[in-house]
């Protein structure tokens, strides 16, 4: 059982970087709804961007876990890693499935700084999280593909070089089985931008730098296809595991700073003459949070271990991040109402954190969907859809 927090030299060095970011930095960017660029600059000179990158191809060749204590210790800080997360867990799709010769090409540019892969184009307005109903086609003709269709709140496609991009090569009612037919590729947004992709911004509640992707007859090259066409789905998961427990993380990392925020604002803040933090009825609440949180991490930890030893991690990975979200969210609420009227002035952050993890108890997948598959795959009680 792991009693010391993972990484603490990494951690250490995140917690002085994140320090160089201050509140009023993540303010002034809310406000006026702007992508965090030096904060993303300099963590990726940093390196810890490519960690999840081999040596061979410059970046630092460590484990989901590594990546995980980066994200937790950034939302710790009160900073916003949701601004450049995907960079970690789409490499899962390229890492574990790209050829050699997409390795070479993409990989040591990312770990240098000179290519962002932060989009990841799954969702689309007519399927939602029932990613066999995409109907983003990609036709084939001589050695490129044809792309049409549309994407729906796909994050920092505006602030990337690279695209992940999951199709349909065969139509859905033309599969035995409906997770077959779709295809990984990569896009170069550089190059596709008024070439056949077009990009909406999302205005959202938070500024998570959301927009809609439209293509159409949008050339890629057959060479930027990831492994087998029509295996497509197959190979997302792993990206997609890697993505819930990276959420999760930095779930785990939000809760743990609304916590501390509560704690010590309890204990400084009197009325009627005593601290409110030696009202149970504040006391209580702040303590069941860092339970939750608690137990939330211990299973981040196994869904990681999983992941890591390459293994079947999709129950643990939803598990980790639906516990994760509910603790995060349990915990914002908490500090909230520790604060009371404060909790809502932007000048504290808690509104502006509160309103950034509401967020993922609704993606990367809704906490409906992570009982459905618990209550199916794991107690193999009848499907209800």
């Amino acid at each position: 059982m792991q009693l010391e927090p993972s990484f603490p030299e990494i951690r250490d060095t995140v917690q002085k970087l994140c320090s160089q970011f201050p509140s009023e930095y993540w303010r002034s960017l809310d406000a006026q709804r702007q992508y965090p660029g030096e904060f993303v600059k300099e963590l990726t000179d940093s390196g810890f961007l490519s960690v999840l990158i081999p040596e061979r191809y410059g970046g630092s060749g460590l484990g989901l876990s590594a990546a995980n204590a980066i994200l937790e210790e950034i939302q710790r800080s009160g900073c916003n890693g949701g601004a450049c997360h995907a960079q970690m867990y789409t490499m899962g799709t390229l890492l574990r499935h790209g050829n050699e010769s997409q390795k070479e090409r993409y990989l040591p540019a990312i770990a240098a700084g000179k290519l962002r892969l932060q989009a990841f184009g799954v969702t689309e307005p007519g399927s939602g999280t029932d990613t066999t109903r995409i109907r983003t086609k990609a036709e084939r003709q001589g050695d490129k593909y044809i792309i049409n269709g549309q994407k729906v709140f796909i994050s920092r496609a505006e602030h990337s070089d690279l695209l992940i991009l999951l199709v349909r090569t065969t139509p859905r009612e033309k599969v035995a089985n409906h997770t077959g037919g779709m295809s990984v590729l990569i896009v170069d947004i550089r190059e596709a931008m008024g070439n056949g992709l077009s990009i909406k911004p999302i205005n959202t509640m938070m500024n998570h730098a959301s927009t809609e992707l439209f293509f159409d007859n949008l050339e890629v090259p057959v060479e930027n296809l990831i492994g087998a066409e029509g295996r497509g789905f197959r190979y997302i998961l792993d990206g997609m595991n890697a993505e819930r427990i990276l959420i999760a993380s930095e779930c785990v990392g939000d809760a743990r700073w609304f916590i501390n925020k509560a704690s010590e604002y309890a204990s400084g803040r009197e009325v009627f003459g005593r601290p409110i933090g030696q009202n149970q009825g504040i006391q209580f609440p702040i303590a069941r949070a860092w339970a939750q949180t608690e137990a939330a991490a211990l299973m981040v930890d196994k869904a990681t271990a999983l992941f890591e030893a390459q293994r079947p991690c999709g129950t643990e990975a939803n598990t980790a991040k639906m516990l994760a979200s509910e603790a995060s969210w349990f915990a914002g609420d908490t500090c909230v109402q520790t604060f009371g009227g404060y909790g809502f002035a932007t000048e504290y952050d808690i509104e502006r954190k509160f309103r950034e993890t509401r967020l993922y108890r609704v993606a990367p997948i809704s906490t409906n969907l992570v009982l459905s598959h618990i209550g199916t795959h794991v107690l193999k009680m009848p499907k209800s859809f």
